[in-house]
């Protein structure tokens, strides 16, 4: 596997389109970060990180769903920082994902954050994905 990212997005758009309930992926502390901000904006209803002996672990994620129309939280997930092509921003140019309906993830050099985030802190980065 040459992009964990990708693969991390991959598996939660493959268990949203077949409205599985909860996905296991395999954790990195990147992943983790991002999961980490998945929750805190209302994309996912819960996560769990366990670790396996001599491994990195794996984590459970919690899909959310509307109770009335079973539609997911998450409509969309695309990778937009390749490791072919890397797309970076700098802080005056971070971009805003459906003017602000949605996120963008930047790994900077301050932890990995939201694009408003970033807006906040002054701060640009490698755009990783957009969210909404």
């Amino acid at each position: 596997m040459t992009d964990p990212i990708s693969d991390y997005l991959t598996r939660l758009r493959n268990a949203v389109r077949a409205n599985h309930r909860v996905v296991e992926i395999p954790a990195s502390n990147l992943k983790k970060e991002i999961t980490k901000i998945l929750f805190d904006k209302g994309y996912i209803l819960n996560y769990k990180f366990e670790d396996v002996k001599n491994h990195q672990g794996v984590i459970k994620v919690a899909l959310k769903y509307d109770p009335l129309s079973k539609r997911s939280a998450i409509t969309s997930l695309e990778r937009v920082s390749k490791p072919g092509l890397r797309k970076y921003s700098p802080a005056d140019a971070v971009p805003s994902v459906l003017n602000g309906l949605g996120i963008a993830v930047l790994s900077t050099s301050k932890g990995v954050m939201t694009d408003k985030e970033a807006k906040k802190n002054n701060v640009g980065g490698e755009v990783l994905c957009y969210v909404y």
